[in-house]
Order: structure tokens, then sequence, then C-alpha cells
């Protein structure tokens, strides 16, 4: 019998899960994601270690929702951009249009194994109006997740 510390992580699986709900639904999947080293993503769109990202087939080219990483191609300022998110690094995805999703738990040290996952259901996220992840300024609100514990 396999233990439950030998099975693969569910959160890859809830992730394509609820894209594919998004996506049936009309509509747009964000991913939440808690940036560092191992994160490939345009950094002057990093606010407060974190970055929303757009992952709705109209936003993405070549997007594979993988088990270990989500990668995709996007544009962002006009520019191309290769994206590698390692599944670990995501805190969350939901719709863009009702807030409806799912939080995860992320661990800020990227040498430690991913925690175990006890996801919840986003609530009373924002909605961001936007298809593109805000630009980088010191002024602008960024979208927040609101955990429930």
């Amino acid at each position: 019998m396999i233990s439950s510390t030998e099975l693969p992580s569910t959160r890859p699986y809830l992730i394509r899960a609820l894209y594919d709900w998004c996506s049936d639904n009309g509509f747009t999947p964000y991913v939440a994601v808690k940036v560092d080293q191992s994160v490939q993503v345009p950094r002057e769109y990093v606010q407060g270690g974190e970055i929303v990202l757009n992952v709705s087939m109209d936003a993405t080219s070549s997007l594979k929702l993988g088990n270990e990483f989500i990668e995709f191609k996007a544009r962002f300022g006009g520019q191309p951009r290769d994206i590698m998110v390692p599944i670990h690094r995501v805190m969350a995805i939901y719709a863009r249009e009702n807030g409806q999703g799912m939080a995860f738990p992320v661990g800020d040290d990227a040498t430690a194994e991913p925690p175990a996952l006890s996801a919840v259901p986003v609530q009373d996220a924002p909605v961001d109006e936007g298809d593109d992840p805000p630009p980088p300024s010191s002024g602008s609100a960024r979208p927040a997740l609101k955990r429930i514990k």
C-alpha cells in the first residue's frame, strides 16, 4: 500500500480542474504566484514578491499545465516572454470575474519541500478588469487574495 507521503501532490490536478471550470464557464483564469528565484516571470511586474498572471487561452500561447510547472508564452508591455512557474509556487487560481477559486499554502524557503496541500476556497477576491497584470508602479493597487483559515 502506498503511504500518503509517496502520493503525488493534488495541487496540479486541482489547478487544471479549476482552469477548466473557469474556461468552460466563460471566466478568465488568473493564477497568483509567490515569486522566488525558481519562478521565470518579468520581474518588473512583480510586486511585494508576488505576481498575478492571466492564464486564459486568449492571453497565452503554448500553455502547459503540467504536474511540476505551468509554462506558457505571453506578452507583457508588447514584448513576448517565456513564463515558467513551479506548481508549488502557485498561491491561488481563481476567476477574475467573480473571485471564485482556490488558494494554496506556499512556503517562503525555496529549498524546502512544498507544504502539504490544504487548499481553502478563495472568498471576496478583488476583480481586476484588465487583461494584463497591472504595470509596475509604486502607487497602483494590485490584486490581492483574502485567505480564510
